[in-house]
């Protein structure tokens, strides 16, 4: 029977080098780029004070695998794209997840899966589930991050809302089915500022798409103007968060709002005018064609009050396309035209900063129950 026993193998030379490859190295790792990811938390001090939102209530005698270990070896796997406890039972092998870790003997191996479930199943029987967490402080460490990111009080922020669906694969914790994305999905909460997070909240099918988002909104308002009392804040988002009470809230606490507002036949019909006119530019130029207007508008019954509306009316080659806004910003701020093309359509920075959350559309595959 052959051997396969050769360590070195002999290509083709390049000029006068010659071309070998060994198989001699060891151990190795295809994540190199980690090591980045590692520098950037030494400067900010990030998993250490994530790992101060956990209790410990281990012996310390007992302990092999330590809180800020375990924290950081499953924080970077999910960077690095493991996601699911079961990659653990290689990558604990892996001496550079051992370097970014922090862990002293590389070659002793990290926390396998059952150990690390340990962190992400709190609340069980305190024989087995001896580490919890805050949900509170960590929220909290995110707003934090934000405002220590700015050198200065900025004097205005915009805090972008949405929902996106998890897609599930097998009869997960809360698993429900969402007729808009069609399959058994989460419908997770995120709140961004620009490119950073101010909350993901992890959230089942089976409710609003704005449900929870007033609470969240109260806690990051009241952090942020603890800090800086005298921001500016706007509230945006779709027509999944145009709810009377969001709107409301904000009114009475000074924070501006500019949501999408659903179309019905009212609206429609006080558009008609603008509707007209773009159909009249579409066929004129054979061009997509807008026409702006605003007015105020309140519902029969789910607005207390009487709001400022902006119109888009479109015309394009496969007919009308009307869009709305409702809004607390007035037209001496925003003009209508500019309040849609300019201010609202910023909102698609967010959207592509969703899209790229680790997890998001590849499914759930892991362990974790619903927080």
């Amino acid at each position: 029977m052959t051997e396969c026993n050769q360590e070195t193998f002999s290509f083709a030379s390049h000029c006068s080098r010659r071309v070998v490859a060994s198989f001699t190295a060891g151990q190795v790792s295809t994540d190199g780029g980690a090591l980045l990811l590692r520098q950037a938390d030494r400067k900010i001090g990030l998993l250490k004070r994530v790992a101060s939102c956990f209790t410990d209530r281990r012996s310390p005698l007992l302990v092999t695998h330590k809180l800020t270990e375990m924290l950081s070896q499953r924080i970077y796997g999910l960077a690095l794209g493991y996601e699911d406890l079961n990659d653990h039972e290689q990558l604990r092998r892996d001496p550079l997840m051992a370097v970014l870790a922090g862990r002293r003997k590389l070659e002793e191996p990290l926390a396998g899966k059952s150990t690390l479930n340990r962190l992400e199943l709190p609340g069980g029987s305190p024989r087995y589930h001896k580490i919890d967490y805050s949900p509170a402080k960590i929220d909290a460490l995110l707003c934090d991050l934000f405002i220590e990111s700015h050198s200065e009080a900025p004097e205005q922020i915009v805090l972008d809302l949405d929902a996106t669906d998890i897609p599930l694969h097998g009869h997960r914790p809360e698993r429900f089915f969402h007729g808009y994305y069609d399959s058994y999905c989460y419908l997770p909460l995120y709140i961004f500022c620009g490119d950073q997070l101010l909350c993901a909240r992890l959230r089942a099918s089976n409710v609003d798409g704005a449900a929870g988002a007033l609470d969240e909104v109260k806690h990051i308002v009241a952090q942020l103007r603890a800090s800086w009392p005298q921001v500016k804040i706007v509230l945006r988002g779709d027509s999944g968060f145009c709810r009377e009470e969001l709107m409301a809230w904000c009114e009475e606490n000074h924070v501006d709002f500019l949501f999408g507002q659903a179309r019905n036949k009212r609206l429609e019909k006080i558009a008609g005018k603008q509707m007209h006119e773009a159909r009249l530019l579409h066929a004129e130029t054979g061009n997509a064609a807008r026409v702006f207007t605003e007015f105020d508008y309140q519902t029969h019954k789910s607005w207390a009050r009487a709001r400022r509306v902006v119109a888009k009316a479109e015309y394009l080659d496969k007919g009308e396309n009307p869009r709305f806004l409702v809004t607390s910003i007035t037209s001496d701020k925003w003009a209508a035209r500019e309040l849609y093309e300019q201010f609202y359509y910023q909102r698609g920075e967010m959207e592509n900063r969703i899209k790229g959350a680790p997890g998001d559309r590849q499914g759930v595959s892991g362990a974790s129950p619903l927080h």
